[in-house]
């Protein structure tokens, strides 16, 4: 039912084990994409892989390029972005009295103001055209709190609490913001925690399993799509159960 053979897509964190998916399950769906991130070299495998996509590197942590970035891409699609998808984020994990205040400004800047900042030129794009669809991936502990992620989950709530007031501002211009929350998602982060550990949160999953970054791509497909052109200023919970909102 799905079928993305005439959107343009902007992925940042292209590179990643979520991002990766979700450039897999969109370009298997016809969409063209621009994919970014700062490694050069798994940008040039995305882009020898699959035919319907433009790599373009871009560290979104150099806000004064990001407005020129998004002319850049704006260009590339024909003067037609229909979609952003905010993916990309850091972590500098430690406890709060341990935490200095450049890794909790290094975070804060990347994860929150860079959003900010994406969706902002974007939306004047998508003014024009009076259509667009902004899916921001937020995380389960900017909605439960997490050991040692005061500034990750300080980034990711706010963007959460941003998406909201973002699609009040542009909900009657047919702009649609949204969010996918993952919970525990397989990836090259969560191979690094103990067994113990692992066990451990899995405990609190009434799944009793960690997600896959399929199934985060596959929700973001479905807001990508037509099929959910009356859904705005929502989180979307993708996390076996872990939290309810």
């Amino acid at each position: 039912m799905i079928n993305l053979e005439n959107k343009n897509i902007i992925l940042t964190g292209a590179t990643g084990g979520i991002g990766n998916s979700i450039v897999d399950t969109l370009s298997s769906l016809k969409a063209k994409i621009i994919v970014t991130g700062t490694n050069e070299n798994k940008l040039k495998e995305l882009k020898n892989k699959y035919k319907n996509i433009i790599s373009l590197k871009q560290d979104i942590s150099k806000h004064n390029e990001l407005e020129s970035f998004i002319e850049k891409c704006n260009t590339e699609l024909g003067d037609k972005i229909d979609i952003l998808i905010n993916n990309a984020g850091i972590t500098k994990d430690n406890l709060t009295i341990r935490m200095n205040k450049e890794d909790w400004e290094k975070v804060i800047n990347v994860n929150l103001t860079s959003t900010f900042l994406l969706s902002k030129y974007v939306i004047k794009k998508m003014l024009k055209k009076k259509f667009g669809k902004i899916i921001n991936i937020t995380s389960v502990v900017a909605h439960t709190g997490n050991l040692g992620q005061a500034n990750y989950t300080a980034s990711k709530g706010g963007v959460s609490a941003m998406s909201k007031s973002l699609s009040l501002e542009y909900a009657k211009k047919n702009i649609m913001i949204n969010c996918i929350a993952p919970g525990f998602i397989e990836t090259a982060m969560t191979e690094k925690i103990n067994d113990e550990y692992k066990n451990q949160l899995k405990s609190k999953i009434p799944m009793d399993r960690f997600g896959t970054p399929q199934d985060i791509a596959n929700c973001a497909a479905f807001l990508c799509s037509d099929l959910s052109n009356y859904i705005t200023g929502e989180t979307i919970h993708v996390n076996g159960g872990m939290y309810f909102s």
